[in-house]
C-alpha cells in the first residue's frame, strides 16, 4: 500500500494557523492549593518546568494578545464565527484573580475589531465562593474538577492532606441555589478516572447531585517518570473496561455519547470514509482534491489551541512536554519564527514517515507525535494497522453502527471534530 507524498510544512502553514487560532489558553501560576496525587504536574511525571510559585508576566500576556489581534483581524482569519476563547490555567487560576480581571479589562478596551472574545477558566472550585459573581457577569464558561463523591475524590487532597470535597460540593451547591440559569448554561465538570473511582459511579453521582454529566479523562500516560511507573499502573483505570465491567453499558455508552470510546472513533471512520463530511467548500466541488496527509494524527501547530505556561513559552497544547515549545514572549515580545517551527515538525514527523505510510489506518489516526511509545530506541506505534488488522478494524466499526442504528444521524447532526 502506497500513500500520497507526505505533507511538508511551510512558514505559510504556520502563518494560516495563527490567524485561525481558536482558543489562547494561559498558564497563570503555577501555584495551586491543592496537591492531587495524579497531578499532571505532580510526583509522577517529569516532562514539565519545576513549579516555583509563579505567576505569569502581564505584560508578556498583553504583548501576544496584541500580536495575534493583528493576526486575528487579517484578511488570512477566514473562521466562520470568529469567536477566540480566552482561557486561564494552573495550577489553581483562580489564586491570581487579579490577572484574570487586568486581561479582561483589557480586551474590553481593545478598538473595536472582528474578534469576539469569550473567557472558560478550569478551576479545583475551592475559590468558587469568593469569585463566582464576577465570573457570572462575564459570562464564563467554567470547568469544575471533581471526581465523584467524597470517597473517589481520595486523590483530590489539600496540602494537610485533607479530601477537599467538602469544600468543594458546598461551592458547586452555592452556585446552584444563586446562580441557577447560569449553572445549567455555564458549568461543566471534569472527573479524571482512576482506581478509586469507576465510571457508573461518577455518572450516578453526577446526575443525582447537579443533573450533569461531567467530561471523564483517564490519567495522562504523557511523561511518566520511570521510578513511578508501577505506582502509575495501580493508580490508572481505563475507560472503555470500566464501562464494559457495568451491567448497563449499553445505557452508560448512550448517555455518554461521543465519551464513550467507541463512539468516538466511529465519528472519525464516519468523517473520513461516509463520503458525506467535508472540511472545506472546495471538497464540494473538487472532491478528489485531496490534501497531502501528515504522518501520525498529531494536531496542526495551533490548529485548535495555543497554550502559554506561567514561564511564557508558548506551546501548541497544555498536554505536551515543555520541551516542545515553539516560541516564547520577552519583555512583552513575541518570539514565534514561523519557518523554524515548519521545520521543527518535519523533523518531529521523518521518523514516522516510513511506519505511517505503511498503515492502514493513516486517515483515521488519534495518536499524537509527543506522547508516543520508542522501542529499540525508534518511535512505535501501538495502534499500526496492517491491511488484515484494518479490516478488523472497519468491520468493527460498522458493527457498532449496525447495533446502533441512531448513533449515524446523532454522529452526523451533532458533532464537530477538529
Amino acid at each position: 500500500m502506497t500513500h500520497k507524498t507526505f505533507h511538508q510544512f511551510k512558514d505559510r502553514d504556520i502563518l494560516e494557523q495563527l490567524c485561525n487560532l481558536r482558543q489562547l489558553t494561559f498558564e497563570i501560576t503555577d501555584t495551586c492549593n491543592l496537591n492531587c496525587k495524579y497531578c499532571g504536574y505532580g510526583k509522577l511525571y517529569n516532562h514539565y518546568d519545576t513549579r516555583t510559585n509563579q505567576r505569569i508576566d502581564y505584560q508578556n500576556a498583553i504583548g501576544l494578545i496584541d500580536y495575534l489581534v493583528e493576526l486575528w483581524n487579517s484578511n488570512i482569519n477566514y473562521s466562520h464565527n470568529k469567536t477566540v476563547y480566552i482561557g486561564f490555567y494552573g495550577g489553581e487560576p483562580l489564586l491570581n484573580i487579579n490577572f484574570i480581571k487586568q486581561i479582561i479589562e483589557y480586551i474590553e478596551k481593545l478598538p473595536e475589531n472582528q474578534i469576539n472574545f469569550s473567557f472558560n477558566i478550569t478551576t479545583n472550585g475551592l475559590l468558587l465562593d469568593k469569585y463566582i459573581d464576577f465570573l457570572v457577569e462575564k459570562d464564563f464558561n467554567i470547568l469544575i474538577s471533581l471526581d465523584g463523591n467524597k470517597n473517589n475524590n481520595e486523590y483530590r487532597i489539600n496540602h494537610s492532606n485533607e479530601n477537599s470535597f467538602d469544600n468543594i460540593y458546598k461551592n458547586v451547591k452555592l452556585i446552584m441555589e444563586k446562580h441557577p440559569y447560569f449553572f445549567k448554561q455555564n458549568i461543566d465538570f471534569n472527573s479524571v478516572l482512576h482506581n478509586k473511582n469507576n465510571v457508573p459511579d461518577i455518572l450516578d453521582f453526577f446526575k443525582k447531585e447537579f443533573n450533569k454529566t461531567p467530561q471523564i479523562a483517564e490519567l495522562s500516560t504523557s511523561g511518566i517518570r520511570k521510578d513511578k511507573i508501577q505506582e502509575f499502573k495501580n493508580m490508572f483505570n481505563n475507560k472503555h473496561n470500566s464501562i464494559l465491567k457495568s451491567k448497563e453499558h449499553h445505557k452508560i455508552s448512550k448517555e455518554l455519547f461521543f465519551q464513550n470510546p467507541n463512539t468516538a472513533e466511529l465519528g472519525i471512520f464516519l468523517m473520513q470514509y461516509s463520503g458525506n463530511v467535508f472540511s472545506e467548500y472546495n471538497q464540494l466541488l473538487l472532491p478528489n482534491n485531496e490534501n497531502k496527509p501528515i504522518p501520525t494524527g498529531t494536531c496542526l501547530p495551533f490548529g485548535k489551541k495555543m497554550f502559554v505556561t506561567v514561564n511564557s513559552k508558548i506551546l501548541v497544547c497544555e498536554r505536551i512536554s515543555h520541551q516542545y515549545s515553539v516560541g516564547e514572549i520577552t519583555k512583552g515580545k513575541v518570539m514565534l519564527d514561523f519557518q523554524e517551527i515548519a521545520d521543527k515538525y518535519n523533523n518531529y514527523y521523518r521518523p514516522f514517515t516510513t511506519q505511517c505510510t505503511q498503515c492502514y489506518k493513516l486517515k483515521t489516526c488519534t495518536q499524537c507525535i509527543f506522547s508516543m511509545e520508542t522501542k529499540d530506541k525508534k518511535p512505535y506505534c501501538r495502534y499500526f494497522m496492517n491491511k488484515e488488522k484494518f479490516e478488523e478494524y472497519a468491520s468493527s466499526m460498522m458493527d457498532h453502527l449496525r447495533e446502533n442504528p441512531e448513533l449515524y444521524e446523532k454522529i452526523m447532526t451533532e458533532v464537530t471534530i477538529s
